[in-house]
């Protein structure tokens, strides 16, 4: 039974995975049933009515007769879930609570279709493709909810990454570690953290499951010969997607953009956006049961791939890009409760929508077996087109004028020594640079120092 202040923690940590709030009871009751139906198909959670979407507690009053019609329409569910409903006073305000156990007896069934909670949302299924596939997945049971009795909590969690974890959850800093890991339901009902715990929170997960890593690879032209960098990324997931997403900024092109007295603006060859979902749908939807494969980012000069092992489940295959079910639903959870994911079924289409406006071709999905995104780069070097007073740099450009900047008698020795070009690419910049108004030469080649023409940076 749920204590005033672990609704309170509950509600300010928003809904998830485990949580779903409602102002009042609907006038269609069968709609908490299928809440309900849901949880007990995943791993349990609570259905806090008297609570607005804002995370506001304003409290509410059920009746014996709602109270009766709930508890009938719950009985409903097959087999039978044998849930609490019960009321907390939190600050003078009633709260309902129906505390639903995570099923033992799944798939559990509603009116003949069966729901399934996939982060913040509930979803029925009614296929039978999509059913076929839930049946497969109870069969395996989720990677991710199965316990890991191996890892020590308390010695083994990654405090850096779990403090990431509260500021981009945006929880108050007065709830321990401890409330909010039992709240957000990685442990089992015998205390043991589960493998979606491990993976989300410890420091190196990849000793306990060598599979869980990421591994980015550049190679030289447009096939798998000649490899340039070669880098594999540990540790907790949400430290997995920064390493894998600062990997791919040092890769790609990107320009700057001036614009008056204003900061200078990125542009990239690819929208950052699209990588961003590839990475973290990679993380929450691949299949941690296949051993002989990890996710990998491989970038060519034409193009870059984000592949993942498992391929789609049948549902989701009917409509792809429309509807999600994820094989990781708690480190699915995790992510949204990051703000990493938006909505259910979403990554797709905005990743759709991002190349669409930088003007780049649509990105490839490969579907089976393996799970990869192609993202095609621009067949020509990055070239901004200035207008008014927009100036566009490349990133060489830019850190030869911020080199100036530090130092106005610096040599084009020193410049290529500490930018790592070549005596040709620097002089070429330079020329750029002189020609289009963005520095000058005031004095002799050798005894002179160079000016700085536009004040902005």
């Amino acid at each position: 039974m749920l204590t005033s202040e672990e609704i309170k923690v509950l509600v300010n940590s928003g809904e998830g995975y485990n949580v779903d709030f409602k102002l009042r009871v609907p006038s269609k009751v069968r709609e908490l049933s299928e809440e309900v139906c849901a949880f007990a198909n995943a791993a349990g959670g609570y259905l806090l009515i008297g609570v607005t979407d804002k995370n506001e507690i304003v409290g509410n009053a059920i009746d014996n007769s709602k109270r009766s019609a709930i508890q009938d329409s719950i009985r409903d569910i097959s087999p039978a879930v044998h849930t609490s409903i019960y009321s907390v006073e939190v600050d003078g305000k009633i709260v309902w609570v129906i505390d639903v156990p995570s099923g033992k007896n799944k798939p559990y069934v509603l009116s003949g279709a069966i729901y399934v909670r996939e982060g913040a949302n509930s979803q029925k299924l009614t296929k039978v493709e999509e059913m076929r596939d839930f049946f497969q997945q109870s069969d395996r049971i989720y990677f991710d909810a199965t316990p890991c009795p191996k890892f020590d909590i308390r010695t083994q969690i990654d405090d850096s990454n779990f403090k990431s974890f509260r500021d981009e959850s945006r929880l108050n800093e007065s709830i321990s570690n401890e409330q909010i890991l039992e709240n957000l339901q990685v442990f089992d009902d015998n205390g043991v953290i589960k493998r979606g715990g491990v993976l989300f929170f410890a420091k190196h997960p990849e000793d306990l499951f060598f599979q869980a890593i990421v591994r980015c690879v550049l190679f030289k032209g447009t096939t798998k010969v000649h490899i340039i960098d070669d880098k594999t990324f540990g540790g907790p997931l949400y430290l997995q997607y920064q390493q894998a997403m600062a990997w791919v900024q040092s890769k790609l092109q990107v320009a700057y953009l001036i614009e008056g007295a204003g900061p200078r603006k990125e542009i990239w060859e690819i929208p950052l956006t699209v990588f961003k979902e590839a990475i973290i749908n990679a993380l929450s939807h691949r299949d941690y049961y296949e051993q002989g494969a990890s996710i990998t980012i491989e970038m060519f000069d034409n193009r870059v791939e984000v592949s993942n092992p498992g391929g789609l489940l049948m549902s989701v295959k009917k409509d792809f890009g429309h509807k999600s079910m994820s094989r990781n639903p708690l480190i699915f959870g995790l992510f949204t409760r990051m703000h990493l994911v938006e909505r259910i079924a979403s990554g797709i289409p905005r990743m759709r929508e991002a190349m669409k406006e930088a003007k780049l071709p649509k990105p490839i999905f490969h579907t089976d077996g393996m799970f990869t995104v192609i993202f095609e780069r621009p067949n020509q070097e990055l070239v901004l087109t200035e207008a008014n007073t927009t100036k566009a740099l490349s990133k060489n450009q830019l850190a030869i004028i911020l080199l100036m900047k530090e130092n106005s008698h610096i040599t084009l020795t020193e410049i290529e020594n500490t930018l790592d070009l070549s005596k040709t690419t620097v002089y070429k910049n330079i020329k750029h640079l002189r020609e289009h108004g963005y520095i000058d030469r005031s004095g002799s080649d050798k005894t002179g120092n160079w000016v700085i023409l536009v004040s902005e940076l």
